[in-house]
């Protein structure tokens, strides 16, 4: 085993967008909306912290993010001091970047009331999404509207990174967030999928629209990504977060009863560091993302930020020893949705969950 570098290294107006599309000055002329200047200062990691660097540019972020999906969504009302103390263990670990989303029921509104609580608003980096665009094609007063809200509830003049949500409608987001970034009003461009059956497209798209972020699932159990999306990404100088680390719990309800492999112990002090690591330890990632609503397993995670980091042949051996694990092979055959635990043992009982309820008693 080694230590890891550090380093991550490469592995328009509306006018603009609009001739792009090829519609006319008089649709170039709608209004913009609220004009943004100048970038957010960002805090410091410590000084220990495994850092990446964001493709070809130079700014470097710490190598473990937090994911906000269902675990930020709460009903209003509920208690939720419990998110502030996740964000607060993820923010004095180091933790810096946290991914969001409209989607996400009340996980913006959430997270930044939880930063604001904190006084951190200005200090993260944040990477939201967007998938919506307007009443028309080519009309952008749904994204400008969903941009607008996302800065109220964040509590943020700029975001780090936009994101198109799932590659929904990507043909025509996509220059959309090309021209925000011109103007200022997002300082990154990115694109996701965690869906194993769009890679293709994804991969695609990461080749022909050049994002500086990508978003897509990998983790010790699902390592497709290596084949395209990685190299994909290093080809154009694309950051890559990674989502769905523990494969939505399911890995940890797996090595239940299994202790850490003694020849991890110098870089995996828990099962969290041992996933963790090992997806960091990729060259071509940036940043994992899990998700959490539990304020120990959150410094679990941030644990991972410290300390070295397997080489390829620790890593060989680190997928070699979750083979030998029970039901190792087939963690991706249990059903999904509403007839399987997607997260055994835990329930988030926030605005989503009760929709899906509503929609599933309708059905």
């Amino acid at each position: 085993m080694t230590s890891s570098d550090n380093s991550l290294k490469p592995v328009a107006s509306r006018r603009d967008v609009m001739k792009a599309v090829g519609l006319g000055p008089a649709a170039a002329a709608l209004p913009t909306g609220l004009a943004i200047g100048g970038n957010p200062a960002r805090a410091a990691a410590p000084a220990d912290a495994i850092m990446k660097t964001i493709g070809k540019t130079g700014q470097q972020v710490p190598a473990i993010g937090m994911g906000t999906y269902l675990v930020y969504d709460t009903i209003p009302g509920e208690p939720r001091n419990h998110l502030r103390e996740v964000l607060k263990r993820f923010y004095d670990g180091g933790g810096r970047v946290v991914d969001t989303s409209p989607l996400y029921g009340t996980g913006e509104l959430t997270l930044g009331d939880s930063a604001s609580a904190l006084d951190i608003n200005d200090k993260l980096f944040i990477a939201n999404k967007i998938w919506s665009t307007g009443d028309f094609l080519f009309d952008d007063s749904h994204a400008q509207r969903s941009l607008d809200e996302s800065r109220r509830r964040l509590w943020r003049k700029q975001f780090d990174v936009m994101q198109v949500h799932s590659l929904t409608n990507i043909a025509v987001i996509l220059p959309i967030l090309k021209v925000w970034q011109k103007e200022g009003h997002i300082k990154h461009v990115g694109i996701t999928h965690h869906e194993p059956p769009y890679f293709d497209l994804l991969e695609n798209w990461i080749k022909k629209g050049k994002p500086d972020f990508v978003q897509v699932h990998y983790s010790i159990f699902n390592r497709l990504a290596e084949k395209s999306i990685l190299p994909a990404a290093a080809d154009v100088g694309a950051a890559v977060l990674v989502n769905m680390p523990f494969e939505k719990a399911r890995l940890f309800k797996l090595v239940e009863g299994h202790k850490v492999p003694d020849f991890a112990k110098d870089f995996a002090a828990n099962w969290a560091e041992f996933f963790l690591k090992w997806i960091v330890a990729h060259p071509a990632i940036t940043a994992a993302i899990p998700a959490t609503a539990n304020p120990d397993h959150a410094s679990e995670n941030i644990g991972a930020l410290k300390g070295p980091l397997p080489d390829q042949k620790m890593r060989d051996r680190m997928v070699k020893h979750m083979e030998t694990i029970p039901g190792f092979a087939d963690l991706d055959k249990a059903p999904r949705y509403d007839k399987a635990p997607r997260y055994p043992g835990k329930k988030y009982p926030g605005v989503i969950a009760k929709a899906r309820a509503d929609m599933k008693a309708r059905g």
